[in-house]
C-alpha cells in the first residue's frame, strides 16, 4: 500500500499552517506600525467629524444625524479597543526568549498578529465611511411659537378684542383679520397676547406661529428673510437670491403646513403673493392677523374681518394710570387722587399717553406739583384733525417737561435713527458730544457720563425704550417706539410747519436732485440703508445744515457753512473727497466700517474737530504724516477692532496723539511691543487711553497696567505668547495679583475680553477691577478657573464690592479645562446674561441662592448637553433656573 503519500500530504498541511502563522508573526511589526497610522487617522477623521457636529448643532440649530452619531460612538469603542490592542502587542513583544527574537508563546503572539490585521480593516473601513459624510447634522423641528414678551404691565383693556380675534381664528369662514387703531392703543400688545396663547400645550390649532414686525417703509426683502429663518429653510437656499426665488421657498414649505402668520405694524398695503404667501381658503385651514393704524389698509389687505382697538374706558384708564404713577406718590397727599383721576383724562384712554404721563407724574409729591402740571396739559389742543395730532398733543406734554433744552435736543436728535432701529448708546452719546449738545463739559469724560444720565432720564420718561440684543457684551442700546419718534420728528419740525427741517431717508434707494433741491433748508440730514443721492450737476447750497448721516454725492460739502457733524459709519464710501477740508466747522468726523484707500492730507485744516472715529477701519495706505497732530481741538480719537496700520505707524500715531494738548480719550488697537512700550512709557498716552486692544502682539508674555488707570475696556486677542497681567502702583509696586489692594483698584474698567491667548492662564488680577459689568474670554485650552481664591472667606475688595458685584454679562466659550468660575458661591446682584459654550468641565455655576432674588438675571445661553450636566447644591436654585435658560 502506498502510505508515502498521505503522509507527504497531511506533512504539506502542516508546513502550510506553520509557515501562515509564521508569516503572520513575522509581518507583526509592520503591521503594528500600519495599525497605528491607521488609528491616527482615523482620530483626524473623528475629529473633523465631531468639530462639524458640534459646530452646526451649536450655530446653526441642527441636530446630529442617527448615522453620524453612531459611527462616532464606533470610532471611540474601536480607538479604546485598539489601544488596548496596541498596549497587549507591546507587552507580548517584551517576553523573547532568551538570546532570541522568537516570542516566548507563539499561540498568543499569533491570535495577537491575527487580530491586528483585522482591527486595520476595521479602522480602515471606519476612516473610510467617516470621510464619506455629505451630511452629519439636520435642521431641529421649528417651535411652534416663540414667546413674544409684554412689556407693559399691567395689561388692561384688551380682553374683549383678545376675545373677539380667538372666537375668529377658530372660525373656518375666516382666513385673514385685520386689527387696526390710532398709534399707542395696544394694537402689538394685542397681537402678543394672542401670539404666546399658543404657549399653552393643549392648544395645537397650527403647525406653526410666525411673527414679522413689518415697519415703515416696507421692507419687503426684510419680511422675506424674517420668515424663511422662521421657516428655517436653509441660508444657501435663498441668501443673496431675487424676491420672486424667496418666495417660491416660502411658498413650498407653507403650502404644506397650517400656519398662522401674525404680521405687526403694516402701513401700507403688503402684497403677500409677492410674499411668497399661499392663498388662504385651500382647505388647509392657515390664517393671517395684521394690525396697522389705518382701516383703509384693512380694506388694502381684503381683511375679512377688521377689528377696531378702542382707547381705555375711563376706569380701565384710571387703574393703568395709577398703577404707572404708583401708590407711594398717590398716597403723598389726600388731594392727589383727584387730581391723578382728572390727568389721566387729559389722556383720553390712550394705553400710551397714560403710561408716558404717569411716568413724567410719578415724582411729583405735592399738590401744587400736579395742579401746575394739569394746567400746562390742558393748554394742548384737544381737538386738532388727524389722531396723529391729538396722539402728539398729548405726548408731547412729556418732552416739555424735560429738565432743559440740551436734554430735549437729545431726545429730537434721536427721531434721526430709522423705525425699530437698535441704537448704540455709545455711539448716540459721541454725537450728542459732536452736535455741541453737552458743550457746558470741557472734559469729554464727563460729557459722556451726562450723556448716560440723558439716555437713563429719557427712558424712565418712556420717551427711549432700552434695546435688545442677543449678547449684552455688545454694548447698551436704546430705540424709540415708532409713535415717540413719530411725534420727536413733528416737534423737530416745528409741529409739521418746516417738513425738511429734520430729513430722515430709509431703504428708499436713489433720491433725484429735484428732491434734494427741497432741502434747502435741512438743519440736519440723515440716509440709512443704501439710501443715496444721484450725482448733481452743481453743488447743492445747505447754508443751516449741522448734521450729514449716511451716503452723500462729491460736491455735496461745498456750501455746508455750520456743518459739525459727518457720520459716514456703515455708508460704503471708498473715497473722502478733499473738499472735506474746507469744513472749517466740523466737530465731529465718523468713518468707521470704511474701506478707503487713503485719508486727504486736507483734513488736517479741520482745526474744530473734536472726535474722529475709525473704528473697524481699513485703509491701504499709511496716515498722512502729521495730520491727526494738526487736529488741534481733537479731544476723542477712535480707531479699534480693525486697522491696517504697521508697528511703525502705530507707534507715529502714538506719538502724534500725544502731541495734542485736549486729546483724553483714546480707543486704540496695537499689534506690536514696540508699540505697547511707546503708549506705557507716556504719562500723557495712559492717562487717555479709555480702550486698549492688544492683538497678535508677538514677544508680549507680560502686560503691565498702572494703577490707578482711564482703561474702560481692555481687549486681549491672539497674543500667543502672553502669559499674564501685572498691576503696577505708581510705576513702582508691583501688587502680587491675588491680593486685592484698595490703593490699586482699576475704578474705571469696564470691559475685559480675552480671545485666544493660549498660555493666559492666570486671571485673578481681575479682582483688581471691582466696577467691571463685562467679560468675555473664548478660546482657551489651558484655563481652569476664571478666579482661583484660596481662603474661605469670599472676597471683599474696595468699598465693600465683593469680587464680581457689578458683572452684567460673562461670556465663556471654547474653554475645554475651566472648571469653576470662583471657588465659593457669589450672589451676582447685576449679572442680566451668561452665556457658555464649549465647556465641558464646568459643572458648577458659581451662585448663591440670592442670584434670585434680585431679579436681574435675564438669560442663560449655553448647550443643552452642558445644562443638563450641571451639578447643583440647591435644587430650587435648578428650578428657578431652569426657565430662563435658552440654547440661542
Amino acid at each position: 500500500m502506498d502510505f508515502v503519500s498521505p503522509v507527504l500530504d497531511v506533512a504539506s498541511r502542516i508546513c502550510n499552517c506553520v509557515g501562515d502563522r509564521a508569516d503572520r508573526l513575522r509581518r507583526l511589526p509592520q503591521n503594528l506600525k500600519s495599525l497605528r497610522t491607521e488609528k491616527e487617522k482615523l482620530e483626524n477623521v473623528y475629529k473633523d467629524v465631531k468639530e462639524r457636529v458640534e459646530r452646526e448643532e451649536n450655530l446653526e440649530k441642527k441636530k446630529r444625524t442617527h448615522v453620524v452619531d453612531g459611527w462616532i460612538g464606533r470610532a471611540e469603542a474601536m480607538e479604546k479597543e485598539v489601544n488596548e490592542l496596541l498596549d497587549r502587542c507591546d507587552e507580548e513583544n517584551q517576553k523573547k526568549c532568551f538570546g532570541t527574537c522568537c516570542p516566548r508563546n507563539c499561540r498568543a503572539s499569533y491570535k495577537l498578529a491575527k487580530m491586528v490585521r483585522e482591527k486595520m480593516d476595521v479602522v480602515a473601513e471606519l476612516q473610510s465611511e467617516g470621510s464619506n459624510f455629505q451630511e452629519v447634522a439636520v435642521l431641529l423641528p421649528s417651535p411652534l411659537v416663540i414667546e413674544r414678551p409684554l412689556e407693559e404691565k399691567p395689561v388692561v383693556g384688551l380682553d374683549s378684542p383678545l376675545r373677539e380675534v380667538w372666537r375668529l381664528l377658530q372660525d373656518k369662514q375666516v382666513g385673514s383679520i385685520g386689527i387696526y387703531g390710532m398709534g399707542g392703543v395696544g394694537k402689538t400688545t394685542l397681537l402678543k397676547k394672542i401670539n404666546n396663547k399658543f404657549l399653552q400645550s393643549s392648544i395645537k390649532a397650527f403647525d406653526i406661529v410666525i411673527w414679522v414686525v413689518v415697519s415703515r417703509p416696507t421692507n419687503l426683502e426684510r419680511v422675506q428673510e424674517t420668515i424663511l429663518d422662521r421657516l428655517d429653510i436653509p441660508h444657501d437656499r435663498w441668501k443673496g437670491r431675487e424676491e420672486e426665488r424667496k418666495a417660491e421657498e416660502i411658498r413650498r414649505v407653507l403650502k404644506a403646513r397650517k400656519f398662522l402668520l401674525l404680521l405687526d405694524d403694516i402701513w401700507d398695503p403688503l402684497d403677500l403673493m409677492r410674499v411668497g404667501i399661499p392663498p388662504l381658503g385651500d382647505g388647509n385651514q392657515s390664517k393671517i392677523v395684521f394690525t396697522t393704524r389705518s382701516a383703509d389698509v384693512c380694506r388694502g389687505m381684503a381683511a375679512q374681518k377688521s377689528i377696531k382697538v378702542e382707547c381705555l374706558e375711563e376706569k380701565e384708564a384710571l387703574s393703568l394710570f395709577q398703577a404707572k404713577v404708583g401708590e407711594d406718590t398717590l398716597n403723598s397727599h389726600p388731594d392727589i387722587p383727584n387730581l391723578a383721576e382728572m390727568v389721566a383724562k387729559e389722556c383720553k384712554g390712550l394705553p400710551l399717553a397714560l403710561i408716558v404721563i404717569a411716568r413724567a407724574m410719578a415724582s411729583a409729591k405735592t399738590p401744587e406739583e400736579w395742579e401746575r402740571d394739569l394746567q400746562k396739559l390742558r393748554l394742548y389742543p384737544k381737538d386738532v384733525a388727524g389722531t396723529e395730532n391729538d396722539l402728539f398733543s398729548v405726548l408731547a406734554f412729556s418732552y416739555d417737561s424735560l429738565p432743559d433744552e440740551a436734554t430735549k435736543s437729545c431726545f429730537l436728535y434721536c427721531s434721526l435713527f430709522p423705525e425699530d432701529y437698535q441704537i448704540p448708546s455709545e455711539h448716540l452719546i459721541q454725537l450728542w458730544i459732536g452736535e455741541g449738545f453737552l458743550d457746558e463739559y470741557d472734559d469729554i469724560q464727563e460729557a459722556r457720563n451726562q450723556g448716560g444720565k440723558i439716555i437713563q432720564m429719557l427712558k424712565h420718561a418712556c420717551l427711549l425704550k432700552v434695546g435688545t440684543t442677543r449678547l449684552l457684551i455688545d454694548g447698551e442700546y436704546v430705540k424709540m417706539h415708532d409713535v415717540i419718534r413719530d411725534m420727536a420728528l413733528w416737534l423737530a419740525c416745528e409741529k409739521g410747519k418746516k417738513k425738511n427741517k429734520f430729513v430722515v431717508k430709509d431703504g428708499v434707494g436713489l433720491i433725484s436732485a429735484q428732491e434734494v433741491q427741497k432741502w434747502k433748508d435741512a438743519q440736519r440730514i440723515a440716509l440709512w440703508n443704501e439710501t443715496r443721492i444721484e450725482e448733481l450737476r452743481e453743488p447743492p447750497c445747505f447754508p443751516n445744515t449741522e448734521t450729514v448721516i449716511g451716503r452723500i454725492p462729491s460736491g455735496f460739502f461745498t456750501n455746508m457753512s455750520i456743518i459739525r457733524v459727518l457720520d459716514f459709519s456703515k455708508a460704503n464710501i471708498r473715497k473722502l473727497p478733499a473738499e472735506i477740508g474746507n469744513l472749517a466747522t466740523l466737530q465731529y468726523l465718523n468713518l468707521s466700517y470704511a474701506m478707503i484707500e487713503y485719508l486727504p492730507i486736507e483734513l488736517e485744516n479741520l482745526k474744530k474737530l473734536r472726535i474722529l472715529m475709525l473704528d473697524y477701519f481699513a485703509f491701504f495706505a499709511p496716515l498722512p504724516n502729521q495730520m491727526v497732530s494738526s487736529l488741534s481741538s481733537l479731544q476723542l480719537f477712535s480707531m479699534k477692532f480693525f486697522s491696517s496700520l504697521s508697528p511703525t505707524d502705530e507707534i507715529m500715531l502714538l506719538e502724534e496723539l500725544e502731541q495734542l494738548e485736549h486729546v483724553n480719550d483714546i480707543s486704540i488697537r496695537l499689534t506690536s511691543i514696540q508699540s505697547i512700550q511707546r503708549l506705557f512709557e507716556s504719562h500723557k498716552l495712559r492717562r487717555s487711553t479709555t480702550l486698549l486692544q492688544l492683538e497678535g502682539c508677538k514677544g508680549v508674555n507680560q502686560v503691565q497696567l498702572v494703577s490707578p488707570s482711564c482703561i474702560k475696556e481692555l481687549v486681549l486677542e491672539r497674543c500667543h505668547e502672553l502669559e499674564e497681567v501685572k498691576i503696577i502702583h505708581f510705576e513702582k509696586q508691583v501688587v502680587p495679583s491675588k491680593f486685592p489692594n484698595p490703593q490699586c483698584c482699576f475704578n474705571n474698567l469696564l470691559s475685559v475680553r480675552i480671545n485666544a491667548c493660549e498660555k493666559f492662564l492666570n486671571l485673578n488680577w481681575l479682582i483688581h477691577a471691582p466696577k467691571l459689568q463685562y467679560l468675555h474670554i473664548e478660546d482657551s485650552e489651558i484655563i481652569e478657573k476664571v478666579i482661583e481664591d484660596e481662603r474661605s472667606e469670599g472676597l471683599e475688595i474696595e468699598s465693600g464690592l465683593s469680587v464680581f458685584s457689578r458683572l452684567v454679562s460673562l461670556y465663556l466659550d471654547y474653554l475645554p479645562k475651566l472648571e469653576s468660575i470662583y471657588e465659593h458661591p457669589l450672589p451676582f446682584p447685576s449679572l442680566r446674561q451668561i452665556c457658555v459654550f464649549n465647556c465641558p468641565k464646568l459643572k458648577k455655576l458659581s451662585f448663591d441662592s440670592n442670584i434670585c432674588m434680585s431679579k436681574k438675571l435675564e438669560k442663560i445661553i449655553g448647550q443643552q448637553e452642558w445644562w443638563d450636566g450641571l451639578e447643583w447644591n440647591d435644587q430650587t436654585l435648578m428650578h428657578n433656573l431652569t426657565p430662563i435658560f435658552s440654547t440661542h
